[in-house]
C-alpha cells in the first residue's frame, strides 16, 4: 500500500482578500494607475502653461531648482518645522479640546443648551478675522499663532463630535438601558465608537482649517515659515519660492490627511465600505 503524498502547503492559492489578482487589488491597482496618470497630466499641463505665459508662471524646472535652493542653505527645512509645529500643535490642541467637550454636549441636552449657542456664533466669524484681536492681545510671538489655529480645528471638531452623538441610534441607547447598562457603560460601548466616523469626518476638515489659518497668521506676524516665505517672496516677484512654499504645504497636508485616513479605517473597520 503506497504512502499517501503529503499535501504541499506552499502551493496552496492565497485568499481573496490578500491575492494580488483578486478582483478587490485589481480595482486598486486601477485606481492607483489613474491617480499616477492624473498627476503626471497636471504637471504637464503646468509645464505647457509656463512655456505660453513664462514671466507669470514658473516652470516645473525652474521651481525644482528652487527646492533645491531652498534645501542647500537650509531655509526650507527651517520654514518647514516652524509651520509644521504650529500646526500640529495647535490642531492638536483644539482637537483635543473639542472632542471630550462635544461628547458631552452631544449626551447631556442642558450642556448642550449652555454651550451651541456660543459655538455657532464664534463658526460664523471666520477665525481669520480673530487674528488682528489674537496680536494685540498676545503679541506677536508663538501662542497668537498657536491660539487661532487651535480655534479654528476647535470650531469644526466640536461640531462633528456632538453630531455623531445626536445621530446614534436611540433603538441602542433604550435597548442598552432595559438592560441594566450605566451611563458610563453606554457612553463608552455605544456612544464612542458610533460618534467615531463623525469625529474622523471633522478631523480632516479641522486640518484643512489648520492649514488655511496657519498661512494667513504667518503672512501678518512671523519671522520664519512658509507663508511668511511666501510674503517675502511676493515682494520680490520671486514666484518659484511662492510655488515651493504652495506645493510644500500642499504636500504635508496630503500626508497628514493620509494619516487620518489610515487612523479612520483603523477605528471603523466595522463600517461597510464602497
Amino acid at each position: 500500500m503506497s504512502a499517501r503524498p503529503e499535501e504541499s502547503t506552499t502551493d496552496a492559492p492565497a485568499s481573496p482578500r490578500t491575492s494580488p489578482r483578486s478582483p478587490r487589488a485589481r480595482r486598486t491597482n486601477v485606481w492607483s494607475l489613474v491617480s499616477v496618470v492624473s498627476v503626471a497630466a497636471g504637471i504637464a499641463l503646468w509645464w505647457l502653461l509656463s512655456v505660453l505665459n513664462p514671466v507669470t508662471l514658473p516652470s516645473p524646472v525652474e521651481v525644482a531648482v528652487k527646492y533645491g535652493e531652498l534645501i542647500a542653505d537650509g531655509t526650507l527645512a527651517e520654514d518647514i518645522g516652524a509651520s509644521l509645529g504650529r500646526v500640529l500643535l495647535g490642531f492638536a490642541i483644539g482637537a483635543g479640546i473639542a472632542i471630550p467637550i462635544g461628547f458631552v454636549m452631544g449626551w447631556y441636552r442642558p450642556v448642550r443648551a449652555l454651550i451651541e449657542p456660543w459655538t455657532q456664533f464664534f463658526r460664523m466669524i471666520p477665525p481669520l478675522a480673530i487674528i488682528p484681536l489674537a496680536i494685540v492681545l498676545m503679541g506677536i510671538g508663538e501662542v497668537p499663532k498657536v491660539f487661532v489655529i487651535a480655534l479654528a480645528s476647535f470650531l469644526v471638531s466640536i461640531v462633528a463630535t456632538f453630531q455623531g452623538v445626536l445621530n446614534i441610534d436611540r433603538t441602542m441607547i433604550n435597548a442598552g438601558r432595559v438592560l441594566g447598562a450605566s451611563d458610563w457603560i453606554l457612553f463608552r460601548r455605544i456612544a464612542v465608537p458610533a460618534s467615531v466616523p463623525f469625529i474622523m469626518v471633522g478631523l480632516r476638515q479641522a486640518l484643512g482649517a489648520s492649514w488655511a489659518t496657519l498661512v494667513a497668521a504667518e503672512l501678518i506676524a512671523a519671522q520664519v515659515g512658509l507663508g511668511y516665505r511666501m510674503q517675502q517672496a511676493q515682494v520680490y516677484y520671486d514666484l518659484a519660492t511662492i510655488f515651493v512654499g504652495l506645493i510644500t504645504i500642499g504636500i504635508f497636508g496630503l500626508i497628514m490627511y493620509q494619516l487620518l485616513l489610515l487612523a479612520d479605517r483603523k477605528l471603523t473597520y466595522w463600517q461597510e465600505r464602497r
